[in-house]
């Protein structure tokens, strides 16, 4: 028995002996035979030219490959290496077929070239040829399906296991250029680690990078760090939209892909630390932001971008859900809705970005905040526009200690600046000091109740927003391509001119927003007391500022000697003081189209009766002139025709706050 397994061992290892021969004076035809295959289905798949120079075994189970290219037809060459090092499954060879589980690949240029409509890789994104043609009517490019085709194209061609070393790619075009160099990358069970320099154009960028993939499931994960500590530059920024993005260290996840009924929706998450963002209609200084996050699911398809009301943004401790969606299949249709659950008010206050909201920095509050915001908008139907928001706090919400700002401020006197375009041009007394100051008792109810009418009739009702106002200044300003309207109420106005005193830019009217709603809700200043510091820091002419001071320079009187007619004048200018002489004709008359604007405002203030029959029915758009105002207006030259055209318009924007 002893002797028959021994003669069967030994025919075994003879067997296995010559199947090894045969392997190894084989192995260069397999591995000829395998080369030749992958470039014949790489050639059939692509318009290319796919060439390896040379492909031979250094050892038993590695093999090297020279002067590889990759060339479009009739195009430049896309990417040339000069070796590749692969190491080889010992089982593939015995299957007739080279399996490369191992790839080192020594000098890589990857160039990208664009001139004008031609290119050398737009071919890599084409439709297969083969697919079922879709037969249903274009309405426009899926931006849903090229993503797909995108991501699907990227995972395909991930290797398994790859070293690259001074791998270097680059885009050219008539007027931008890009490069890559990485003295290093790895990708090694799935795990990524890589050294990367980026320069567009003249801003480089230096970073490391670490992450995980699994081509499989469409499942990647990356984290970029700064490799200095100049930060991570965003390009483009500077020169497209003359700000700056810069960040100290970025994560990107996708962790789901489904591709249905022509729609791909993704999911994953992104993580920015030490965010700088910066640009003067955002803020005049840098806004800091030290942790950023969001979690996305993400909806793409013909006609329609949602953002899934799933996704959350956390800015530091502050989280919210956020849903937007673009639909434009028939008309243009925009919804917009944000949420959050309730959070410790001093979380909401200690997550508000540095830079950002000044007068806010170092606020302590006690209790809970919530917010709900949703807008909705038909492009067809700009009217009926709807947009509601909601600050809501618990029963405890009060504020412990003021920050840069003492909010309580204007219910003492207070030294106020006037601001234009950011520089400060006067600065005075807002108080009994101040020889200007006029108590709100001493001031004309004709003014005051005009005043309120035209800019804010409800003034006395709401808590310092209007959002049937809101509403109407969006559709208007939608309508009209520009922003001809504000929607702010006076206590909106009141704030914006006496905390926010810098350039205007978007989170200022944020900011303005906040401080309103902690002034009204949490009842730091009187209606009466906002209403009178108002009345006593609106411009109303060169250098004229506050309802004496106007009295005075119009009409030579105290503002308690006001008459309708006076009244309506000084509140027809308020939306745009500087440009007061276009009310008059060079002999100091009110123009004929002021008769518009008295008769609506009269007749409103008659309606809600503040003003008597009797009262009205003796108005007209008549005033005389006296002091400083007589001596510009009367010797100005007579502009009537262009300068009407100018300001009609703008005067009776106030008059559609009327009448909700």
């Amino acid at each position: 028995m002893k002797k028959k397994i021994a003669i069967w061992a030994g025919i075994l290892l003879a067997f296995i002996m010559i199947l090894v021969i045969l392997l190894f004076v084989f192995r260069s035809r397999v591995l000829q035979y395998t080369i030749g295959r992958v470039i014949t289905k790489v050639e059939n798949k692509y318009p290319v030219d796919f060439n390896i120079g040379n492909a031979e075994f250094a050892s038993w189970n590695t093999v090297v490959l020279s002067n590889i290219s990759l060339t479009p037809h009739n195009q430049a060459t896309l990417f040339t290496t000069d070796s590749v090092n692969a190491t080889v499954s010992v089982s593939s060879i015995f299957r007739g077929r080279v399996v490369f589980r191992r790839l080192e690949v020594a000098n890589g240029y990857l160039t990208a070239v664009k001139n004008g409509d031609r290119n050398n890789f737009s071919f890599l994104f084409k439709k297969d040829d083969n697919a079922p043609v879709d037969t249903t009517e274009a309405k426009g490019r899926n931006y849903g399906a090229l993503l797909n085709r995108v991501i699907e194209t990227a995972f395909d061609n991930v290797p398994d296991q790859v070293y690259f070393k001074n791998l270097n790619a680059s885009y050219v075009s008539t007027n931008r250029t890009i490069d890559v160099k990485m003295p290093y990358f790895t990708m090694d069970d799935g795990k990524i680690d890589a050294r990367m320099s980026v320069k567009v154009d003249s801003l480089e960028n230096n970073m490391h990078v670490q992450g995980a993939i699994d081509p499989g499931d469409y499942v990647i994960s990356v984290d970029l760090f700064a490799f200095d500590d100049r930060g991570i530059t965003l390009p483009y920024v500077k020169e497209k939209l003359a700000g700056k993005v810069a960040f100290d260290t970025l994560h990107l996840s996708l962790t789901n892909k489904t591709f249905r009924r022509d729609m791909l929706t993704v999911r994953g998450s992104a993580m920015v630390n030490d965010l700088i963002v910066n640009h003067e209609k955002l803020a005049d200084e840098d806004i800091h932001v030290k942790e950023g996050a969001v979690d996305y699911v993400v909806t793409l398809g013909p006609n329609l971008y949602v953002i899934d009301s799933l996704t959350e943004v956390r800015v530091n401790k502050a989280k919210a859900n956020i849903y937007a969606a673009y639909n434009n299949a028939t008309s243009k249709i925009i919804d917009l809705k944000v949420k959050t659950e309730e959070v410790p008010a001093n979380n909401f206050f200690e997550s508000l970005p540095s830079g950002l909201f000044e007068n806010l920095e170092g606020i302590r509050a006690q209790g809970k905040l919530k917010y709900k915001m949703s807008f909705h908008l038909n492009m067809d139907s700009v009217n009926q526009v709807r947009f509601n928001s909601d600050l809501d706090a618990s029963d405890d919400f009060k504020i412990v200690q003021y920050g840069n700002t003492n909010l309580k401020k204007i219910n003492g006197s207070f030294v106020h600046t006037v601001y234009e375009y950011g520089k400060p041009v006067r600065t005075f007394t807002v108080g009994p000091s101040n020889p200007f100051f006029s108590p709100i008792s001493e001031i004309s109810p004709y003014l005051r109740n005009a005043i309120l009418t035209a800019e804010d009739a409800y003034f006395y009702q709401h808590n310092g927003f209007h959002e049937e106002a809101f509403r109407q200044a969006i559709a208007k300003n939608l309508k009209e391509g520009e922003f001809a309207r504000g929607g702010s109420t006076i206590s909106m106005q009141l704030v914006k001119n006496v905390f926010l005193t810098r350039q205007k830019t978007v989170t200022r009217k944020v900011e303005e927003a906040i401080i309103v709603w902690m002034i009204e809700n949490l009842d730091l200043v009187s209606k009466n007391r906002m209403f009178e510091v108002y009345l006593n820091i609106i411009e109303w002419g060169p250098d004229v500022y506050g309802a004496k001071d106007a009295s005075r320079f119009y009409f030579g009187k105290q503002p308690s000697e006001l008459n309708l007619a006076e009244a309506i004048f000084l509140t027809s200018i308020i939306p745009s003081p500087k440009r007061f002489r276009s009310s008059f004709d060079s002999y100091g008359n009110l123009r004929p189209y002021k008769s518009g604007y008295y008769r609506l405002i009269g007749g409103n203030m008659l309606r809600r009766g503040l003003i008597s029959r009797e009262v009205y029915d003796s108005l007209s758009p008549n005033v005389q002139l006296y002091g400083r105002a007589r001596d510009l207006i009367v010797t100005a030259q007579d502009t009537s025709v262009v300068e009407e055209m100018d300001t009609t318009q703008f005067e009776l924007n106030t008059i559609d706050l009327l009448d909700f």
